[in-house]
């Protein structure tokens, strides 16, 4: 990279060796980009990451053909595409050479599957002894599930998360979006920056050892500690909260609207400039009772609601200070003021003209702010720039490497 250190970012200067796909390893060397280090995503020639072609929704492509799918754009930005293909021996080699190069090193393959090709940790650490490897997986490389594949969905299952989402009396509900995934990368991305500290005092690495059902089992949170306080199950409550009340959706006269209330000075406020007297009746006056009686309480609140518009709840509700907010489709969430002003949407222009819209970081910090510096990347687009800069790869090297489909 030629950037100034002024606009590294806050992990300037560092690099890391990406063999992840999909989507819990991507999203975490995504954001270790967005913070500035230089990620060199290694990808299969002629194929890549599984995700460019996980879709509809693509990219228009030449040709007649589609281009790449906008699941890989969510999880790509700052990054440089490399293709090597580490199945052949001498692509192997040519990752074992980059790794010198990389203080951090992020893989999602199966428990032991990157041994046979001399790209697992100890083969690492004899070429890098201060390098942070980051394995995500399914379940880890320990215990009785250590060898099977895990995907989001089946983690979400196995780890609790659907018996407690859905409504009361339907099927147990997945997220919508992949949580196991996207929280495994964030806790990856903790536990890989401690290491890295770590490694920057002593210079000595680690294996981080990340797993899908131990961060999904972690984020159960306090649902979780309820169970394990009280041994008690939750039930599924729908878009009800367990522990406070009213924290809802609403019906309104013209749509819906979720009552956040937190507390019970909040209760009374949404009761005066609601113009009811429901905080005056013992079953609503407390939220350990408002708990105890939901039932009742949604039955009222439910005639309420539906007196008003939800723009006009919102406007009355925000002068009296009570928590409340619209669902909003996308085309809304992206043209909210407050997503607009914090800038939460980009542009961005990749190496073929294409422009296409992403999300942002969320990311802000106030002296070293995470940038997009590059788009997601087209399918190989650095492998020639990449094995010069690190490897002294000659044109003719290169041409030799192509014709036999190592890069």
């Amino acid at each position: 990279m030629t950037e100034t250190t002024s606009n590294q970012g806050a992990l300037g200067g560092v690099r890391v060796l990406d063999l992840s796909r999909v989507l819990a390893g991507p999203w975490a060397t995504q954001i270790l980009g967005d913070l500035g280090a230089d990620v060199i995503k290694i990808e299969k020639p002629g194929a890549g990451d599984d995700t460019r072609a996980w879709g509809p929704p693509f990219l228009p492509g030449g040709e007649g053909k589609h281009g790449d799918a906008a699941y890989y754009l969510a999880a790509n930005r700052n990054k440089r595409s490399v293709t090597i293909d580490f199945a052949k021996a001498e692509g192997a080699e040519l990752v074992r050479r980059l790794a010198p190069h990389c203080q951090i090193l992020v893989e999602n393959f199966k428990t032991g599957g990157l041994k046979k090709y001399g790209l697992d940790y100890e083969s690492i650490r004899a070429l890098n002894p201060s390098i942070v490897y980051c394995s995500i997986t399914g379940f880890g490389h320990t215990g009785p599930y250590a060898k099977r594949p895990g995907y989001d969905y089946i983690i979400q299952g196995m780890g609790g998360l659907m018996s407690l989402t859905g409504e009361p009396s339907g099927e147990p509900m997945k997220s919508a979006v992949a949580v196991a995934d996207l929280f495994t990368g964030m806790y990856a991305v903790t536990a890989i920056l401690a290491a890295l500290r770590h490694a920057e005092r002593t210079g000595i690495g680690q294996h981080i050892d990340s797993a899908l059902l131990d961060n999904q089992v972690a984020m159960l949170a306090n649902l979780g500690a309820g169970y394990l306080t009280s041994g008690e199950h939750p039930v599924r409550l729908g878009n009800q909260h367990a522990s406070i009340a009213p924290y809802q959706v609403l019906a309104t006269a013209d749509g819906h609207i979720i009552l956040a209330v937190g507390n019970d000075g909040q209760f009374q406020d949404f009761c005066v400039a609601a113009g009811v007297t429901l905080c005056e009746d013992p079953r609503f006056a407390r939220n350990e009772a408002r708990v105890q009686n939901r039932t009742a309480l949604t039955d009222a609140l439910s005639a309420i609601m539906r007196t008003r518009t939800t723009s006009a709840w919102i406007a009355a509700l925000e002068v009296a200070q009570v928590p409340c907010g619209p669902i909003n489709a996308l085309d809304q969430v992206y043209a909210d003021p407050q997503v607009v002003s914090r800038g939460l949407v980009e542009t961005v222009t990749r190496a073929d003209g294409a422009e296409v819209r992403i999300a942002a970081s969320p990311l802000r910090l106030s002296e070293t702010p995470p940038r997009t510096r590059a788009a997601p990347p087209l399918l190989g687009q650095d492998t020639d720039a990449v094995l010069r800069e690190f490897l002294s790869a000659s044109e003719t090297e290169l041409r030799a490497w192509r014709e036999r489909a190592i890069v």
